[in-house]
Formats: structure tokens, C-alpha cells, sequence
């Protein structure tokens, strides 16, 4: 192994990643949990509170309906949110143990697999020769390698479910109580639509561009779409009811 300026080719490459940040967003999952929540948050109750309105409703009624969806929505949401948690944690436990099983049972096919896992990476055969000895010399690294490069799992956080199902249902309640808000200081409800269609829609265009930031997409064509939906959403809600009253 070379020197550079007193360091070895090993010591210079840490000191590299020492001074080397990256800005990842690690967080994906959480992100993905606080988006679900509210733009179904925003977009659900303020589509009912649309079609209420249109049906000539006092606010009362509205906000009492709005109130009792933005609850039971939020629950719903948090059970889906827990129970697919749960799913993907038992997926990966199910397949941990059969990948334990085999580096055990047919330890030859599953060296053969980390081989062709490398080779696809344009490893040629005599450099990933040692790397396959030192995998089948700990069994605990040769199945983590497995679970993530053959099968493409990550182990998940032990508590995922709970967080998840915390995070999509206080985000569907955040993103709930924006359209009610107008009917609680406004009596008359086509009024107050009026004022809860401008409130929702400017938290669905905040709402879609901060989105569009954090997952990499353009933030403006993110915001337009997310304010889209809303719209269609209530328009349609707004309309059926008022077709239905007549």
C-alpha cells in the first residue's frame, strides 16, 4: 500500500469521508408519511365540507361533519399506516430466516448468487473471489448482503409501525382542520366555503411545493397538481350535491 504525504492510500481515503458531507434526505419514509396525511387530510374534509355547503347546510352542521370525518379519517389513516408497517417488518423477518437458512443448508448456491451479484457490478472473477471467502467467514455480514443486494431489503426500525401510524394520523388532522377553520368563525355557510376554498387551496399549493422539494420533483409543477386535485375534488363534491338537493 502506497504513502502520500505521510498518510497510506487507507488513511487519506478516511480522512476524504471525514471531510466529505453528503446531503442525503434520509428520512424518506417519514416524508412519505407526513405527505399521505395531509394531502388527504386537506383534500377529504374539504371536499365534504364542499358538498355540505352545496347542499345549503348550516356551518354548525358542516364543522360538526368535518370535526367527526377529520377523527375517523385520522384513525383509519394511522391504522393503514401501522398495519402496512407491520406487513414490511414481518416480510423482512420472514425472509431473514429463510436467507439464515440457506447460507446453512446450500452455502455453494448462495456463494454462487453473491458472485453474480458482484459480477453484474463488473467485479471480474478473481477480485471477487476474496470477497466471497470473507462473506461465507461471517455468516451475520453474508445475510445482511443477501437481504440487501439480492432481495433488496433494509431491516426496519423496530418501531416503524407506531412512528408511521403516529405521523400520517396527526398530519391527516393538521391538514384536516385547515377548510374547517372558516366554519367555525363563519355561521353562513356558502360564505364560508368561499373562505375555506382560498385557505385550502393556498395550503394545497404551499402545501404541493414543499412537497415537490423534499422528494426531488420540480416544486411549481408539484404545487399546481397538488392544488389541481384539490379543486376536482371539491368541485365535483360541490356539485354533486348540488344536483342530488335539486
Amino acid at each position: 500500500m502506497g504513502e502520500i504525504n505521510g498518510y497510506t492510500d487507507l488513511e487519506k481515503q478516511r480522512l476524504l469521508l471525514n471531510e466529505h458531507e453528503e446531503k442525503h434526505f434520509m428520512s424518506s419514509e417519514v416524508v412519505r408519511d407526513i405527505i399521505l396525511g395531509v394531502s388527504d387530510g386537506l383534500t377529504v374534509p374539504f371536499a365534504l365540507a364542499a358538498g355540505l355547503s352545496g347542499a345549503n347546510v348550516p356551518s354548525s352542521i358542516i364543522l360538526v361533519a368535518g370535526v367527526a370525518e377529520v377523527a375517523a379519517g385520522a384513525i383509519s389513516m394511522g391504522l393503514g399506516g401501522y398495519l402496512a408497517a407491520k406487513s414490511e417488518a414481518d416480510h423482512y423477518a420472514r425472509e431473514l430466516k429463510r436467507e439464515q437458512e440457506e447460507i446453512v443448508s446450500v452455502p455453494d448456491i448462495e456463494a454462487a448468487e453473491v458472485a453474480e451479484i458482484l459480477a453484474q457490478y463488473g467485479v471480474e472473477p478473481h477480485e471477487y473471489g476474496p470477497v466471497v471467502s470473507a462473506l461465507q467467514r461471517n455468516p451475520d455480514a453474508w445475510v445482511d448482503f443477501m437481504m440487501k443486494f439480492e432481495l433488496g431489503l433494509e431491516k426496519p426500525d423496530p418501531r416503524r409501525a407506531l412512528w408511521s401510524a403516529l405521523t400520517i394520523a396527526f398530519s391527516y388532522i393538521v391538514g384536516g382542520i385547515v377548510p374547517l377553520v372558516p366554519y367555525m368563525v363563519i355561521p353562513i355557510a356558502t360564505r364560508a366555503l368561499g373562505a375555506s376554498v382560498v385557505l385550502t387551496l393556498v395550503a394545497l399549493l404551499i402545501f404541493g411545493f414543499v412537497k415537490g422539494h423534499f422528494t426531488g420533483n420540480q416544486p411549481f409543477k408539484s404545487a399546481l397538481q397538488t392544488v389541481l386535485i384539490g379543486a376536482v375534488a371539491s368541485a365535483a363534491a360541490f356539485s354533486i350535491a348540488k344536483v342530488v338537493k335539486a
